[in-house]
């Protein structure tokens, strides 16, 4: 899984790393034709768990056609391959990778995972059978429970009889593919089962880093690899390929529960297709290289953007992943790689120089993470811990009060409008009014398909619902519990105390200490397994919790060194990880030991069947830790060894280590042997790979038996099956190839963002300011340097706000004087100069535009006095919220203010040291309307800036902008207007004076738009 909703924080901080991916409708697809998308791929890399587990088990499970048995989710999983090549079309290589026996790193969160899963089934069985009941009492029919193979997810893991018939259903899929497919045909395809030892991923960028190593190697191969675990971006960019991008499936973000119709509309998207996505890694690459930039880096530093890449993939380890808990100061949904990103950038030159030197990853001495250097940043980033955790109680304790406040306005509702869980509920169903028109009076009715479908359905439903509000401890009627407090003095000692259930204070920094060694060692170790592979096959983070940011002084210390050791056996990993309500998956001997009172390992499952889930502080169950024994590998693998001799035959292969299976095309396989002169009962020895034949491919390969499943001879079979192995393993350079040609970059500093840190903003949302906006900044469609002195929109008649004038009439132009507050234009008076001077300084007076529905603003000040900034959100038909921004500085004051903007979201202002202020906005309505505005004005050149844009119905945008030089007091201005698909007009006019310059703009769909006055 990686690191939890790293994918969605990406693309929304780099929104153009992905594109819509192209496909072609219909039944026969050939795949042989050039690619819909543009590009053509060399290589396509599958990570089969990501096809296995929605093909077992879909997400829609209320969807009554759902599989049945291991059949129905082999056919599910070819047509799942099928519309996957389909859209990539390889031209070399497929490489089908499926999870193998894990580090044991991994494997205590597959233990967690799976006693969880068990343990939910068995709340839902519960739910299923109580909800059966009570639709029985109301006389609603039913679809009897069905007889399945698949009642049980946990099969899908190493060693089970599924996995075994999977692998055999595979490997007779790409025979006849090859055969008969013509986009298959020239295409090697590559098959590691669960008979492999290594997660799915992992595999496969093992294979490329060790493809990469040999000189045979293009550098310009196009790879693709799909899969829905977010840790693929980040193995990506660590083998510091160009040409590669991931392939998804566009996701349906977070459905609240009780939004019925909405949820609805999402269900019925999913169950008709799945859309996917290209996320491209040349583009974030060109976004990191802009977003990382280092401004004050340490002397005599030398640059080296490769390193700058693995530095970031190393601080998102920080965020979690699958074989280290978060830190309690870190939460990603809370913005924590935004300030990872923030601390590096800032404080590079105070903690010395890049994190990591992967180089070095075979240094003995661990050369490759500079410790000291690591140990100050993460320090570094323990400083805003307070904050954090002050915003996340006030929200927390937001949330509590709305939830309460919706309790006390829903007492009085009629209890029969909601759907619950509760006896009460149920009971209320009982005796609703509709319980006979439910039941039908007629003797047809009662049989009715179509009515035991729809009754089928609301069950599915109302189940649905309870998984849901049962995860929520807010809708299910708790307000969650928070003992450590973590934002009230003293919460250190109450996490240890609580946490690690510590009896004294005197024991807490023996405990600190030992975490944080331990922690330490987890980053080594995920370091070297996302760079070089595992590091060592028996290592794990020995406890349920991580340390406090602030907690990790002394890592520096941490001396490092870990044993390969060897992976487990598949039975002995689902001894590892199963509960007991799946051994039955297990051999029999293996059941005994899993379930027999008499058993020497029953503590590991006893203990294990009513487990902790500690949710405190908390909302939803999922987020919750899972205490669960660690397994003592010794004692089990000293009881399951026993067991071996009492196997079947079939059970002895299920527990074997496999190779991985090369398939190979008559076109091809001559770069393994002379098939003519070659039977297929004869085992010819290991064989090196020509790979100036195989476009690059390096490895060895070794006959098998059996030529696929028909056992043909060689010469007369289309298809050759072999082992494959891979080369030794050589030393990875993490480093852009020789030879590479790099895409033209397209992402410039106006794509980038700063997203405000999490703990800084006083709303509930990130919000985006622009970024680099600096003297240099070239002009471009958005940021137009200079910009900024005014600007005017409306629809409508316009009522002046604070001025003598009671209110401007449309098409009527009131003449500009030095005294006057504002004035206004008609249609006819475009593009014309006012002809006449007016110094504005001398009047103390600054822009003011109109916005909104017959709403203006003005502004004025005083020297040398705090500004107050008057805003005032007008509403239209959009439901569009604006607001005006503003700045003023002088010697003594600078002003931040802050825009509260339709009551929902809060928007802070600030200024950095050299002055310079920056504010943003984004509205919301019917045409999901956003403007941002951004302001700089110095001493010396007064150079404004700002951009902005306004939606109403048919979503146009206007940009205005303007410079003020000291010397020419040149003015331009640029507008496109507005309407509801009408023409769009321009405006531009140009008056330089000695004193000021004035500039006006205008559109409008019949009437008349405020103008901008500016100094």
């Amino acid at each position: 899984m990686g690191v939890p909703s790293f994918y969605r924080w990406l693309t929304r901080k780099y929104e153009t790393i992905v594109v819509d991916a192209k496909e072609e409708k219909g039944e026969c697809v050939d795949s042989s034709l050039p690619n819909p998308n543009g590009m053509e791929f060399d290589n396509l890399y599958l990570d089969m768990n990501g096809i296995i587990h929605p093909c077992f088990h879909p997400e829609d499970n209320a969807d009554i056609g759902a599989p049945k048995t291991f059949d129905q989710v082999f056919t599910n999983i070819f047509g799942y391959i099928d519309r996957l090549f389909n859209i990539v079309r390889p031209r070399r290589l497929l490489y089908l990778a499926i999870d193998g026996v894990a580090p044991r790193a991994k494997m205590n969160q597959q233990r967690t995972r799976r006693f969880r899963n068990a343990k939910d089934a068995e709340q839902i069985e519960k739910e299923e059978e109580r909800l059966r009941r009570q639709f029985m009492l109301d006389g609603k029919q039913l679809l009897p429970k069905q007889e399945t193979e698949l009642a049980d997810s946990n099969i899908i893991t190493p060693g089970t009889e599924f996995m075994f018939k999977l692998s055999k259903e595979l490997q007779g899929y790409i025979q006849l593919r090859m055969k008969n497919d013509p986009g298959w045909k020239d295409v090697k395809v590559l098959l590691s089962d669960s008979s492999v030892p290594g997660e799915g991923e992992h595999k496969i960028f093992s294979f490329i880093r060790l493809q990469r190593t040999f000189t045979e190697y293009d550098p310009n191969t196009q790879h693709c690899v799909y899969g829905l675990d977010a840790d693929l971006i980040m193995l990506a960019l660590a083998t510091h390929e160009i040409h590669f991008s991931i392939l998804r499936e566009v996701n349906w973000y977070v459905i609240q529960c009780g939004e019925k119709e909405m949820s609805e509309k999402v269900y019925n998207a999913k169950k008709s297709a799945k859309h996917y996505q290209f996320l491209h890694l040349w583009i974030l690459r060109e976004y990191l290289k802009l977003d990382m930039e280092i401004n004050d880096p340490p002397e005599k530093f030398q640059p080296d953007f490769e390193r700058l890449v693995d530095d970031f993939i190393f601080i998102c380890f920080f965020s979690g992943n699958d074989f280290l808990p978060h830190m309690p100061t870190l939460y990603i949904h809370e913005g924590c790689i935004d300030l990872l990103m923030h601390v590096y950038k800032k404080e590079f030159k105070v903690f010395g120089g890049y994190l990591v030197d992967m180089q070095r990853a075979n240094d003995k001495k661990s050369g490759y993470i500079k410790l000291k250097r690591v140990e100050k940043f993460i320090l570094l980033v323990g400083n805003y811990e307070e904050n954090i955790f002050r915003k996340r109680a006030d929200q927390r304790g937001r949330m509590l009060r709305k939830i309460l406040k919706e309790y006390e306005d829903s007492r009085f509702d009629d209890e029969n409008q909601d759907v619950g869980t509760s006896e009460l509920h149920l009971s209320t169903l009982r005796i609703s009014g509709n319980f006979s028109e439910d039941l039908h009076t007629s003797a047809n009715g009662v049989n009715d398909p179509e009515l035991i479908l729809r009754n089928t359905k609301e069950l599915k439903d109302k189940l649905r619902e309870y998984i849901w509000k049962a995860a929520d401890s807010f809708q299910n009627g708790g307000l969650g519990s928070d003992k450590v407090k973590l934002n009230l003095p003293g919460y250190r000692d109450r996490y240890y105390m609580e946490k690690f259930e510590l009896t004294s204070t005197v024991d807490i920094e023996q405990i600190r200490r030992s975490v944080v060694e331990k922690y330490t060692e987890g980053l080594c170790w995920v370091t070297l397994y996302y760079f070089a592979g595992v590091p060592s096959w028996t290592w794990y983070y020995p406890y349920h919790y991580g340390p406090f940011a602030s907690d990790m002084k002394g890592l520096s210390q941490v001396k490092l060194h870990f044993q390969k050791g060897l992976p487990f056996k598949p039975f002995e990993q689902l001894m590892g990880v199963f509960p007991p309500r799946s051994a039955h998956a297990l051999p029999i001997p293996y059941q005994k030991l899993m379930k027999d009172e008499d058993s020497s390992i029953i503590d590991f499952y006893q203990t294990g069947q009513d487990f902790q889930i500690d949710v405190d502080g908390t909302r939803h169950t999922w987020q919750g830790i899972c205490k669960l024994p660690f397994i003592e590998e010794s004692r089990l693998l000293a009881e399951t060894r026993k067991l071996e001799c009492e196997l079947q035959a079939d059970e002895v292969i299920r527990n074997s280590e496999g190779l991985d299976m090369l398939f190979l095309g008559r076109t091809s396989s001559e770069i393994i042997c002379d098939r003519q002169n070659v039977d297929s009962n004869e085992h010819f020895h290991e064989r090196n790979i020509d790979a100036k034949l195989s476009h690059g491919l390096n490895g060895s390969v070794l006959l098998k038996e059996e030529n696929v499943a028909d056992k043909l001879s060689l010469y007369d079979n289309d298809i050759l099956c072999v082992f494959y192995k891979l080369p030794p393993h050589r030393m990875h350079y993490p480093r852009k190839l020789e030879g590479v040609v790099v895409p033209e970059e397209t992402i410039t500093e106006a794509d980038v963002h700063e997203t405000q840190l999490w703990h800084e903003n006083q709303g509930h949302r990130q919000w985006k300011t622009n970024k680099n906006v600096t003297d240099s900044t070239p002009a471009g469609a958005v940021i137009v340097k200079g910009a900024g002195l005014g600007w005017g929109s409306g629809r409508g008649k316009a009522i002046a706000a604070e001025s003598a004038r009671p209110s401007g009439a449309p098409g009527k132009m009131e003449k500009m004087t030095p005294n006057s507050n504002f004035c206004w234009n008609s249609l006819t008076g475009h593009n014309r100069p006012h002809n006449f001077n007016s110094p504005l300084q001398q009047h103390n007076e600054k822009w003011r535009p109109s916005f909104g529905r017959g709403t203006q603003v003005t502004e004025t000040y005083k020297p040398y006095q705090p500004q107050v900034n008057k805003v005032q959100l007008a509403r239209g038909e959009t439901r569009i919220a604006e607001k005006l921004s503003f700045n003023q500085q002088d010697t003594r004051y600078a002003r931040q203010a802050r825009n509260l903007s339709r009551g929902e979201t809060q928007e802070p202002y600030h200024h950095a040291n050299d002055n310079v202020w920056r504010a943003t906005s984004f509205g919301r309505g019917e045409a999901q309307a956003a403007w941002t505005s951004s302001s700089n004005e110095r001493a010396n050149s007064n150079v404004w800036r700002s951009t902005g844009s306004a939606r109403w119905e048919t979503q146009a945008a206007w940009t205005s902008s303007s410079n003020e030089q000291a010397n020419s007091n040149v003015w331009q201005a640029r507008q496109s207007g507005i309407g509801e698909g009408k023409a769009a007009m321009t405006s531009t006019s140009n008056q330089s004076t000695n004193n000021n310059t004035w500039g006006s703009m205008k559109s409008g769909r019949g009437h008349w738009r405020g103008e901008s006055r500016a100094r």
